[in-house]
């Protein structure tokens, strides 16, 4: 039997009552008390104690008949109709308001079932007299008690009245400070538009000091938007800023780890990077330390354990092999740093034997670079912070015996671009020197702007080049972009 779509959704229409009223059961309640009361007498349902349950009713759709008339509406003179007893305090509320909130919804359908001798014809008359908009018209009723306990420790009563405040303002300011005990408020009430908007306060309020406590807030309430607001600010901050702040301590290991996996980290080079973790995880283990230690001091803690095996290697360091698994050790180029790693004893000598024998292999095949497969995953990368005062800004950097610019220049107030070029030897600090007049190149660009809180990308391709002295060929493709602060990273990878 083939039907239109339009008859075919008739045929699962369900008619209920003597008056013939129906609806769909493949659709939530929608708010037809009537309808509703006359299918549970079809269906020998007992009305009122269906009310005791109000999670089979869609309360979303009494919220919305009240949502329009509730906010920045005149209430001085009228009594409050509920009243709230939690947090050791009583609150007086009213039901245009009340039903905002999908918690305190569902309480108040209960204390009517419970409290009142006919509760379908209470709410009946309460719904009739908010469609007719004369709902202040209605004779007055005995206060109802709700009671709500709350055990999130976030919580607080200046934070619960915050949020009981803005279900009858549109607008309330929210203090940084509090929005976290607001943020919780809202999620208990089931406030989603307070909830929301704290979401957005705390996105753009991310620093140092509160990117854990927002992150783990995120991970609580399963906030996927806050959590990745988190990890994009970390991306960015990691390095430049935390790296050089007590508050690195403070980011949680999960979130570490997934932001040193992303193609979008930002570092000024592969070392900078090293040093930072080595610097989380000195603050780990040493918590009494309040100041942000010399680098020295860090490298001296490390080679103070036992040189049998490496830091990695001992019941310490297990658990953080998947971090440092994550750093692109090959990029670190220069003989001091090398040196370095091996003085410290932290990673394992098997690791340090592979990072040098690439090195020997691409030396010695003039730039080469055939251990590395991945482009995203693997490219030694470079990066430069751009800021608004600059015109231009540029850094050297050496690999292989090659050498390049990497470089920003602002051409007006929201105009900039960023390219790298190859320079010759002479123009750079002493090396290993490469003669060869090509070198064939396999780089990506990115630039990041912070516009309205939020980090924006612009990105070349990935591009493959042959980089020689004379122009054209000795600079890369240029990267235009508009907007403020800027991080810039260029990812090489030498192919044969």
């Amino acid at each position: 039997l083939c039907l239109p779509k339009q008859d075919r959704a008739r045929l699962e229409r369900r008619i209920v009552g003597s008056t013939n009223r129906w609806r769909s059961p493949t659709k939530l309640f929608s708010g037809d008390l009537l309808g509703l009361s006359q299918r549970c007498k079809a269906l020998n349902v007992d009305f009122d104690k269906a009310l005791k349950n109000p999670d089979r009713l869609c309360v979303s759709q009494i919220q919305k008949l009240f949502s329009k008339t509730s906010k920045n509406k005149t209430i001085q003179s009228r009594e409050a109709d509920v009243i709230l007893e939690c947090l050791g305090s009583k609150w007086e509320l009213h039901q245009p308001q009340l039903f905002q909130s999908e918690t305190l919804s569902k309480l108040y359908l209960m204390a009517l079932a419970q409290g009142t001798k006919s509760p379908t014809k209470e709410l009946e008359n309460l719904l009739r007299a908010q469609r007719s908009g004369k709902i202040k018209a209605r004779p007055p009723i005995k206060k109802m008690f709700i009671f709500l306990k709350i055990n999130d420790p976030i919580v607080t009563k200046v934070a619960f009245a915050m949020a009981l405040k803005n279900l009858y303002l549109s607008e309330v300011e929210i203090n940084i400070d509090d929005v976290m005990g607001v943020l919780a408020s809202a999620h208990i009430l089931q406030f989603s538009s307070l909830f929301q908007r704290c979401v957005d306060i705390m996105t753009k309020g991310l620093t140092p000091s509160t990117i854990k406590s927002f992150y783990l807030a995120g991970c609580k309430y399963k906030e996927e938007q806050l959590t990745t607001a988190c990890e994009k600010w970390l991306e960015m901050n990691l390095v430049p800023l935390l790296g050089t702040q007590i508050h690195l301590r403070k980011i949680p290991q999960d979130l570490l780890h997934r932001v040193l996996r992303s193609p979008r980290l930002f570092t000024f080079n592969e070392f900078h990077l090293l040093k930072t973790l080595l610097l989380w995880v000195f603050l780990q283990l040493n918590p009494q330390v309040q100041l942000v230690p010399a680098q020295e001091t860090v490298l001296t803690f490390f080679t103070s354990f036992s040189r049998n095996y490496s830091f990695l290697d001992q019941d310490t360091g297990q658990s953080l092999v998947p971090l440092f698994l994550c750093l692109r050790l090959h990029s670190i180029v220069k003989g001091k740093n090398l040196e370095l790693l091996r003085h410290i004893n932290f990673f394992p000598e098997s690791w340090l034997i592979r990072v040098t024998a690439n090195h020997y292999h691409a030396l010695e095949n003039g730039g080469d670079m055939a251990h590395v497969k991945d482009l995203t995953t693997q490219a030694v990368r470079f990066g430069l912070l751009f800021r608004q005062e600059y015109t231009t800004h540029s850094e050297m950097i050496a690999i292989y015996g090659f050498f390049f610019e990497i470089k920003g220049i602002k051409h007006d107030t929201t105009s900039y671009s960023f390219y790298m070029q190859r320079v010759r030897h002479s123009d750079c600090e002493h090396g290993p020197i490469s003669l060869r007049a090509e070198r064939l190149v396999k780089y990506e660009i990115r630039a990041q702007t912070l516009v309205d809180g939020k980090w924006q990308e612009f990105r070349t391709n990935q591009i493959t080049q042959k980089f020689g002295f004379s122009k054209p060929s000795c600079k890369s493709h240029v990267s235009v972009c508009r907007n403020f602060l800027f991080s810039f990273m260029s990812f090489l990878h030498f192919l044969s």
